[in-house]
């Protein structure tokens, strides 16, 4: 387990979901500031887009890390059973 991962993990959707509001955000400081002119409607397309994104990229990472622990187990689950005498007792 490396170092970054084991302080929070890496959460793709939430760093593409929040670069999209930050990008929205920009937008409309360099609107303020009068560096140049933002539509009002901006917002919707940058940010549902940025959500939608996310999500996607959320649940792609989710099935990747799912499909390496099945790996994983699988691969430590290759070794000689426990008791090999066919009882199964609960003691």
């Amino acid at each position: 387990m490396s170092h970054h991962e084991f302080l929070h993990g890496f959460r793709p959707g939430r760093l593409i979901a929040g670069l999209s509001v930050l990008t929205c955000a920009a937008l409309y400081a360099g609107d303020a500031a009068g560096a140049w002119h933002t539509p009002w409607f901006t917002a919707l397309p940058v940010v549902l887009g940025g959500l939608c994104l996310a999500g996607f990229a959320g649940s792609l990472h989710y099935g990747v890390r799912r499909r390496r622990a099945r790996r994983k187990a699988s691969a430590e689950n290759r070794s000689a059973p426990a008791s090999t005498s066919g009882s199964q007792a609960i003691r």
